[in-house]
């Protein structure tokens, strides 16, 4: 479990349609929706950091929506500026690059607001991920016990 760093200044470009998911910067009105496909589809922990980013300004949450459902989401400075996550698909979405363009939307966003780098926060067996669609590189020395989430009431 480390953290990984992804450099911002040479990312691919993302289509704002993929498969008949739209990906687009979430909207506060539908705030009930997403955090409840958040704790219902992975954790309250995920749904309370999405909640954060939803609330931010500019909002820092993204979704991905296909037949008028969430099916997606992913966030940044929600953990702690600077920081990239969580993401979530649904399992049935997975494998056809929704995950890689909601990645790639919040790390844009990023750019946009200023950031050279993106830190991806707790990296627990999605390395290969973000790796092949960011080229993230692990931090040496970054377990969580060294890390923005020692403060956790529990680790």
């Amino acid at each position: 479990m480390s953290d990984m760093l992804i450099k911002l200044y040479d990312m691919p470009e993302v289509p704002a349609v993929l498969n008949g998911t739209l990906i687009k910067r979430a909207n506060p009105v539908d705030s009930g929706r997403i955090l409840k496909f958040v704790r219902e589809e992975f954790n309250e922990n995920w749904a309370n950091e999405c909640d954060y980013a939803l609330h931010n300004n500019p909002v820092s949450c993204f979704i991905a929506v296909k037949d008028k459902k969430v099916v997606g989401f992913s966030c940044y400075d929600a953990t702690a500026k600077g920081f990239f996550g969580p993401i979530g698909v649904l399992k049935s979405e997975r494998g056809n690059k929704t995950g890689s363009a909601l990645l790639l939307s919040c790390l844009h966003a990023m750019k946009n607001d200023g950031y050279a780098y993106a830190i991806v926060g707790w990296m627990d067996g999605a390395n290969a991920f973000y790796e092949k669609a960011a080229n993230a590189v692990l931090i040496p020395d970054s377990l969580p016990t060294k890390s923005i989430y020692q403060n956790l009431i529990e680790l």
